[in-house]
């Protein structure tokens, strides 16, 4: 993504890297809106001028995250392909993501603050789950070309995804663990399409 060219959007970039920063470090609750305008060397002003709450910064943190999550290229479905490239490719994908220090910060603080406090998430996170991804996209193409078991769209994604947050999201969250390095890395991938498409992988019938 391209650096913001106006200042005010400068400003406001700072102020979120900064609160992520903050609430990463302190907590929501420990964190104040001084400590995070002197984190981001804007007056306490600018901060309120952008983010009237810290809820409200606290969504855009959120926000952010999804973005992260969608930024990527859609793996498109093709029907004549044999899955598991395809399904490898998706899994690269989060990989990638899971293996990026500023997503695993970013969400560090979303799940450290839905710990202590479930109801302020809750409702956002709700509404980040209902929008649509290029997963689940990919998902419901083989499943209505009978290539992939019927099931729930999101939980047949939850399950493929279930591997790679085992050993690439969860450690590095909860205890700090350093990323996965590039041979682990496929090892976890390769373990994670091989696992899913074992149960949920139907053979191509042909005429």
């Amino acid at each position: 993504m391209a650096a913001p060219q106006r200042l005010t959007d400068r400003k406001r970039v700072a102020i979120v890297d900064a609160a992520i920063a903050e609430f990463r470090d302190h907590g929501f609750d420990a964190t104040s809106m001084d400590r995070i305008a002197a984190t981001a060397a804007v007056s306490k002003r600018t901060v309120y001028n952008h983010f009237p709450s810290k809820d409200e910064l606290f969504a855009e943190i959120l926000q952010r995250m999804w973005e992260s999550s969608v930024a990527q290229p859609a793996v498109p479905y093709v029907a004549d392909q044999p899955l598991r490239p395809q399904v490898l490719a998706l899994v690269e994908q989060k990989m990638v993501l899971l293996c990026d220090a500023a997503f695993i910060d970013l969400a560090r603080v979303i799940f450290g603050e839905t710990i202590h406090s479930p109801e302020r998430a809750q409702a956002m996170v709700a509404r980040l789950n209902e929008k649509e991804t290029g997963l689940n996209i990919w998902i419901r193409a083989a499943q209505q070309d009978g290539r992939i078991k019927a099931g729930e769209t999101l939980e047949v994604a939850h399950l493929l995804m279930s591997p790679l947050k085992t050993f690439a999201f969860w450690p590095q969250i909860t205890m700090g663990e350093p990323l996965l390095g590039p041979a682990r890395r496929r090892e976890v991938t390769e373990l994670a399409v091989d696992i899913f498409l074992c149960y949920y992988g139907v053979a191509k019938q042909t005429a």
